[in-house]
């Protein structure tokens, strides 16, 4: 893992930690890949995030591009800690969005061939792209929108209280975390009602305390405040004639790929995306995974994913 240094607006430094996949930067087409909430610059690899889509001879193939993934400042991974996290609730997307930009800039790469993204990393995917509307080839953000919802922004505020007033809040946090990336189909038919004897527990509630202490184990609680902040300020500093005027002029190609059980970025609302920008002028694709899984899906199903993916990457 390599880092840059970066000054914000109130003129601090702050460390940007970036990974690169395959080719050398500049010698080849760059995409880079934003993370998620929980997520970090470990893209692919062994323990890689997303290392069924990415890799060599995978559908972003690390044999033909760069491939560039930052850390989000103050997300924790390996220990590392970031100003940003003292002062958090000052933090938005539009921000992480800049303070990328910079470390591009710092790398010497004048534009990218992809930005791509799901979740968070997809939200912030759009602020790039609005802020610099001819830099980027391929937008393509995933199982996510350019503005927060109010049920996103409610989400966001139950998983702030449980963060601050609970007695193991980064487990407390992550379990109602869990529920909400799922569905009640999903979880329904992995565990079918069964009941551990021997704990005196049904496995669904095993399920939600393994994940609950494994992100406690891995995972620092001002970070997780940080990141789950994040959240509701997406496209809080854009308007929508902002938007509007973005879509008629970028030069950008914009994919867009939504999740029909997605009970957190709803496919109704980032069709109602798409609409917009179809009907703005700018040429556009929009693409829906059929899951049961709902927003981890993003993360489950590669093959569709893999399949809308390919024409970009070929």
């Amino acid at each position: 893992m390599k880092k840059i240094t970066v000054r914000n607006n109130q003129k601090k430094d702050i460390e940007i930690f970036y990974e690169v996949f395959g080719q050398e930067i500049n010698s080849a087409p760059i995409v880079l890949v934003n993370h998620a909430l929980t997520g970090n610059s470990k893209i692919t690899g062994e323990n890689g995030w997303w290392k069924n889509l990415i890799g060599p001879n995978k559908t972003i193939d690390t044999n033909k591009f760069c491939v560039l993934a930052f850390n989000i400042p103050g997300n924790g991974y390996d220990g590392i800690t970031s100003n940003l996290i003292e002062d958090y609730q000052n933090q938005t997307t539009n921000k992480i969005a800049k303070l990328f930009w910079d470390g591009i800039n710092l790398l010497k790469i004048k534009n990218l061939f992809a930005i791509i993204g799901g979740s968070l990393g997809g939200s912030i995917a759009w602020e790039m792209a609005i802020q610099q509307p001819q830099r980027i080839e391929k937008l393509i953000p995933i199982a996510c929108t350019n503005k927060a919802s109010d049920w996103l922004i409610g989400n966001v505020y139950i998983q702030e209280a449980i963060l601050n007033h609970s007695l193991n809040p980064i487990e407390g946090a992550r379990k109602h975390a869990m529920l909400l990336y799922r569905t009640p189909e999903s979880i329904n038919q992995k565990f079918e009602n069964k009941f551990n004897e021997k704990e005196q527990k049904y496995e669904v509630e095993n399920w939600l305390d393994y994940h609950g202490k494994s992100l406690n184990n891995r995972f620092q609680l001002k970070a997780y405040k940080l990141m789950n902040h994040l959240l509701k300020t997406i496209g809080s500093e854009t308007s929508v004639s902002d938007f509007k005027e973005f879509v008629k002029t970028t030069s950008t190609n914009i994919v867009m790929i939504s999740i029909d059980s997605d009970y957190m970025f709803t496919e109704k609302e980032q069709r109602t995306t798409y609409k917009l920008i179809k009907n703005n002028g700018n040429k556009n694709e929009y693409h829906v995974i059929n899951s049961i899984h709902g927003h981890d899906a993003f993360l489950i199903e590669y093959e569709q994913l893999s399949n809308f993916l390919q024409n970009h990457f070929n």
